[in-house]
């Protein structure tokens, strides 16, 4: 019992100090003798034929001699550079935190149209740019250029334009540009959409002067050479052949949920990336017919947009670079032709990977329309897929990553045959897309396909919980504002709002709306979406198993998938 283990305890204890001075005077013998005798390994000392002498210095006495100076002038740092008593022009001033203005978007619109909108996050590192109001949906098959009154093909030269990025200009070589910005410390980027077109740099501050008239060169005056468009017309071959089957999927979405109508491809079902068939039409006079119709004759339609850099001083570069363009309405007309959501099916079987030991997987997506950029169901809508969530079967992460959504809690966690299950949204000017898109092992296309309808159903039916509404609020608001906190977020999020709204929405204003979404909201929306004909597609080397539009409109209760809403 506990007593008896208590006395022995205490009898130990009495018996303990003898043995334990046995014990010391013991460790004392053998710490003499290993000080007289050092053991050492071959291994560890090669060279030697002793032991290496271990001697132990107190810091108090080590003598520090002065090093002597060095002969090599790379070591001198330039008086320029040097920092004395003075602070040099190059180093922004310490001031105290109370004298800072609170960081605000700012707006300045130009006298000739040209949007400026900024923010000052005080940081040492700014990003400027800037967004154009044109993108894939705007190219045609065949344009005549009214100043040559030549027919050129336009299409895929957005494509074509974001790999052209910061080459030759009027006055530097694609080399000399890129030598000038590694020298400056910046970074570029370029990026088009179907809808804007982004130019990018991200520079240290007190460069940022130089790099932006950089990019004015490359947006306003681009020489653009065969040789060089030969080039990219390579890289999209190969960008090409090995496009992931996940963007085929996406791309497959959109060019069958709006669908061509009377024999016409529709603006928004045009391919975004450049197709083999686009590829040979492509020359430098498609880039120049494409600038002309959309950018050099239209000031309102740009945006310069900055994070980390003052108002004034942006405002002052764009009006140095940008501030001289005029507006010619005859060429610059709105060519945006709102496009009709139709619903459809699109199915590529893909060849096989020549990689034996990689896995194949059968992908497939859903989705139905819902709202634009300018819908009341927005906000709703991405509460909605935040909720839903979903991702990848394996994952390292928490509740932080969305392992507690609800597509991981009933796909990828019930079914061993779900590699991935996804909600996702695409938003444009005048419509958007809302689905579920998943991938598995080809023999289980059926299943997969049959496990997202019931998704669909479920939130149809059914409301959603007040735990799971409580942490898709949380998540989205927690999305939103981790994503602001990066410059170039920042300074992508200021312009987009200001090319899309013409002014931009804080933080406090959209949390507020992000707040105010009920679960009534949610089942809304989906209600009203799935009235709607679904958009299916799959990617795959075998996707015989994957049921058609028709199969997947008798799940979803539909009699027919042409039934029209119009």
């Amino acid at each position: 019992n506990l007593c008896t283990m208590m006395n022995a305890v205490a009898r130990s204890v009495v018996r303990c100090p003898s043995r334990c001075r046995l014990r010391h005077s013991k460790g004392r013998h053998f710490a003499a003798q290993a000080q007289q005798q050092i053991p050492y390994s071959e291994n560890e000392f090669p060279d030697r034929r002793e032991a290496p002498i271990i001697s132990r210095t107190k810091a108090v006495d080590v003598v520090v001699t002065s090093k002597p100076q060095s002969n090599s002038q790379h070591r001198v740092i330039p008086s320029t550079r040097s920092i004395g008593v003075e602070r040099p022009a190059y180093i922004p001033p310490n001031v105290p935190i109370d004298s800072l203005e609170i960081p605000e978007t700012k707006i300045t619109t130009l006298s000739n149209g040209v949007r400026v909108g900024s923010m000052e996050t005080y940081s040492q590192v700014s990003t400027v740019g800037v967004l154009l109001d044109f993108g894939s949906r705007h190219e045609l098959e065949q344009y005549t250029v009214p100043s040559t009154n030549k027919a050129v093909s336009t299409a895929g030269v957005n494509h074509l334009m974001e790999l052209l990025a910061f080459n030759s200009t009027k006055n530097y070589d694609g080399t000399e540009i890129r030598n000038i910005l590694e020298t400056l410390g910046g970074a570029t980027f370029a990026q088009s959409s179907r809808e804007q077109m982004m130019y990018c740099v991200d520079v240290l501050r007190p460069n940022v002067n130089e790099a932006f008239n950089l990019l004015g060169e490359t947006i306003q005056s681009p020489i653009v050479q065969e040789i060089e468009v030969e080039e990219m017309k390579q890289v999209i071959m190969f960008q090409t052949m090995d496009m992931m089957p996940q963007v085929l999927m996406g791309e497959g979405l959109q060019l069958a949920a709006y669908g061509p109508m009377d024999g016409k491809l529709q603006q928004l079902g045009r391919p975004h990336f450049c197709t083999a068939e686009a590829l040979p039409n492509l020359t430098a006079d498609s880039v120049h017919a494409f600038r002309e119709q959309h950018l050099l004759n239209n000031p309102e339609g740009i945006v310069v947009s900055g994070s980390g850099i003052s108002h004034d001083a942006l405002v002052e570069l764009a009006e140095a670079n940008f501030g001289h363009m005029t507006s010619n309405k005859s060429d610059s007309a709105k060519t945006t032709i709102p496009s009709i959501y139709t619903g459809g099916e699109y199915r590529l079987q893909t060849e096989p990977s020549p990689h034996s030991a990689k896995e194949e997987f059968t992908h497939i997506a859903v989705a139905f329309e819902v709202g634009g950029w300018h819908s009341l169901d927005l906000v709703p809508t991405c509460v909605l897929q935040t909720l839903l969530g979903g991702g990848s079967s394996f994952s390292a992460g928490g509740p932080g990553k969305g392992m507690y959504s609800r597509l991981y809690r009933e796909i990828l966690n019930r079914h061993r045959w779900a590699e991935s299950a996804e909600a996702f949204t695409s938003f444009h000017a005048e419509s958007g897309l809302w689905g579920i898109s998943g991938s598995c092992p080809p023999q289980f296309g059926r299943e997969m396909a049959t496990t997202i309808v019931q998704q669909f159903d479920k939130l149809a039916n059914d409301f959603v919980t007040d735990e799971e509404l409580d942490r898709a609020r949380n998540m989205l608001k927690c999305n939103v504002l981790t994503q602001l906190e990066s410059r170039l977020v920042l300074f992508e999020d200021i312009g987009r709002q200001i090319l899309t709204y013409g002014k931009r929405e804080d933080a406090v204003t959209m949390c507020a709306k992000i707040d105010a979404v009920t679960k009534e909201d949610i089942r809304e929306v989906v209600r009203k979406a799935i009235k709607k004909p679904p958009t299916v597609s799959s990617v795959g080397v075998d996707i015989s198993t994957v049921p058609d539009i028709g199969q997947i409109t008798q799940m979803l209760g539909k009699n027919s998938h042409k039934r029209t809403w119009f």
